[in-house]
């Protein structure tokens, strides 16, 4: 079998760098009950769509997107950001091996400002990052990913993508690129017709693993 060797990494960030969805999860689930949107399992069936997407497609009126923006603003700022175990180390490696990385999130710029505020050093780990005002469809369109790899200077088919959620692992899948699949917000089973290896977290992975997808 021959071995796809990979030049650019698009990590998606939370739930794959940031140890974050279950907050997330519970602040969506907050916001359901404040404001009812009626669709089942809310906070689960968002997840990998950005924040405008989000509030023009369940939030009706201004004022109701309004009050859900402040909400999320006021909860985003006092969240901690802490990194999986196993992700400076990842990210270091890949650099060491010439392996160029994008973080290709659905997240905001005033989400970004407050990651960059607890952790300056973000950014220096990554040769571009794609954030959500910077496409016009969210995940599960694979704009955002094209656009990463584009940025990366590299063609889709020589980059792997590393996610978490099933709009992001069906993104990935359309864009082209090769996928990996993080069980740490969805179980195996439900990731696995998405992607091409499935790992536990990033501390599972190796350089030489993910260019052997």
């Amino acid at each position: 079998m021959n071995k796809k060797v990979s030049k650019g990494v698009l990590f998606d960030l939370d739930g794959v760098l940031i140890d974050s969805e279950g907050i997330y999860t519970q602040f969506w689930e907050a916001v359901d009950q404040c404001y009812p949107t009626g669709v089942k399992d809310f906070a689960k069936v968002i997840k990998g769509s950005n924040l405008h997407n989000i509030l023009h497609t369940y939030f009706p009126t201004d004022e109701l997107r309004h009050k859900v923006n402040e909400m999320l603003d006021n909860f985003q700022r006092e969240m901690r950001y802490e990194y999986f175990p196993g992700t400076i180390e990842l990210l270091e490696e890949l650099h060491r091996n010439g392996i160029k990385c994008c973080v290709v999130t659905s997240s905001d710029h005033s989400k970004m400002d407050a990651l960059y505020c607890q952790k300056p050093n973000f950014p220096s780990h990554f040769s571009a990052i794609v954030t959500g005002n910077m496409v016009s469809e969210p995940k599960p369109s694979p704009e955002c990913f094209l656009l990463g790899a584009e940025k990366l200077g590299l063609d889709i088919n020589d980059c792997v993508v590393i996610e978490d959620s099933i709009n992001g692992l069906k993104a990935g899948m359309a864009s082209g690129a090769r996928v990996i699949g993080l069980t740490t917000t969805c179980t195996h089973k439900m990731i696995a017709p998405y992607c091409h290896l499935i790992a536990k977290d990033i501390a599972h992975l190796t350089t030489d693993l993910i260019l052997t997808v």
